[in-house]
């Protein structure tokens, strides 16, 4: 299909090509190194890495690259860019040792701190989710073709009320959250799964909120962020501003929330995530 903006369909294919690069290493026992900061980089990332930066340079020399595997920018530089790509060429590295599936390549276009559009690619399966503000959103299955997914404002009949979570990511302050909601709302039913597939489960309509109260980095979150915002949800910090990507010289994110944009209990979230 025609996608609305002219570089989302070769980024598409880009991430499934990074994820081809990927999959060699998958459940063959691939050697873990950890970096300065303790989280694990195997001989997959790289290889993802460098199959994006080389096609995103070709595709547009002129918009730099800020990704998980070369991230040692400095803010003074970053801080003139107006446009760039945020990479996790490998998002969900402990999923992928572990030998879980719940693995991604998420590649996001920025423009002054905003999300343009994400991509997101699973490669045990060859689904991509592809969506931005104002644009849509969709999800392929491998081979298939495009179908425009949609955020669900309240659960169906018979459907819970879904809070997705990390599987390996908690904080004390989350979990008063979840207490909170479940008072609030009623039964939860929570989803843990990994990487930015919490995100895209909103987007597709089979969950209803994703709150995250504990650390994540810039390039776990922007990629699925556009897809979520494309398919009518939001991402915002505690004080209910949108979410975005200033140039500042931390990484690490500020809490926030991921919820339909028309969310009748929004207020309520934002309230129980401020106490």
């Amino acid at each position: 299909m025609n996608f609305p903006h002219p570089l989302m369909a070769p980024v598409v294919e880009l991430a499934l090509k990074a994820g081809e690069a990927i999959l060699p290493f998958w459940r063959i026992g691939t050697a873990v190194t950890a970096k300065a900061d303790d989280s694990p980089v195997t001989a997959a990332d790289l290889a993802a890495h460098h199959v994006i930066l080389a096609g995103l340079t070709a595709l547009d020399s002129s918009i730099p690259v800020l990704s998980e595997e070369d991230a040692n920018i400095p803010q003074s530089v970053r801080a003139g860019w107006q446009r760039w790509w945020l990479v996790d060429p490998l998002d969900g590295t402990k999923e992928f040792i572990s030998g879980s599936e719940e693995f991604t390549v998420n590649i996001a276009l920025i423009e002054q701190g905003r999300v343009v559009f994400g991509v997101v690619s699973m490669p045990t399966n060859g689904r991509f989710y592809v969506g931005g503000a104002g644009l849509g959103a969709w999800r392929c299955d491998q081979g298939g073709t495009p179908v425009a997914i949609q955020v669900r404002d309240v659960p169906g009949p018979g459907q819970s009320f879904t809070v997705v979570a990390s599987r390996r990511h908690s904080s004390p302050e989350q979990e008063r959250l979840l207490a909170g909601l479940g008072a609030s709302l009623g039964d939860l039913e929570l989803a843990n799964i990994g990487s930015s597939l919490k995100f895209c489960l909103l987007a597709e309509g089979a969950a209803d909120c994703y709150p995250r109260l504990a650390p994540t980095s810039q390039w776990d979150t922007a990629a699925a962020q556009g897809v979520l915002e494309g398919a009518g949800g939001e991402v915002l910090d505690l004080d209910g501003a949108p979410f975005c990507y200033p140039a500042r010289e931390s990484l690490l994110n500020e809490f926030f929330l991921a919820l339909p944009a028309k969310a009748a209990w929004r207020e309520q979230l934002l309230a129980l995530a401020r106490s």
